[in-house]
């Protein structure tokens, strides 16, 4: 074999090379896209599902038996939370404020559910009450995992009215 031909059959494995680790390295990257894409996807679902959980229970602690016509029977903003219960026994939307709860699945064992509840403006829902209470209440579920980079974040708005 002469010079030339080395040469060419060295390039020619080089060149090989350098395809077959592009190539591997782009698999190896749309494989962990995917991984990625499914937790968020999963995260989502259980936002979505706490928040289905949260819409079957009663507006307020005070209209579990019959609904108030006043907005100031409510309970106030500052004592929104458990009133006793236990989870799965809640009975109103504000025991879920500051509701926390780890999530083990088969292919991501560590998601973490946490729940604010707060009182919000009618007429602008981003708004927080906290000197009275009204007919609105939001709720608000974080799904965060040490596979995500960034939490995810669904909320609700409920109302009396």
């Amino acid at each position: 074999m002469s010079g030339i031909q080395s040469l060419l059959a060295i390039g020619a494995v080089l060149l090989f090379g350098l395809v077959t680790l592009r190539f591997n390295s782009t698999v190896v990257q749309n494989i962990s896209l995917e991984v990625e894409n499914k937790v968020y996807l999963t995260a989502f679902s259980i936002a979505d599902d706490m928040i289905e959980e949260i819409k079957q229970k009663a507006f307020d602690e005070k209209t579990i038996t019959f609904p108030t016509p006043d907005s100031s029977q409510l309970t106030w903003p500052d004592s929104l939370g458990r009133e006793g219960e236990v989870w799965p026994n809640f009975d109103d939307i504000d025991d879920y404020n500051n509701y926390t709860k780890p999530i083990g699945l088969p292919y991501v064992d560590s998601f973490y559910v946490s729940t604010k509840v707060f009182y919000v403006n009618g007429n602008n829902p981003d708004q927080i009450t906290t000197a009275t209470p009204t007919f609105y209440k939001k709720a608000e579920v974080t799904v965060t995992s040490p596979y995500m980079s960034m939490p995810v974040k669904l909320s609700f708005i409920f109302t009396l009215k």
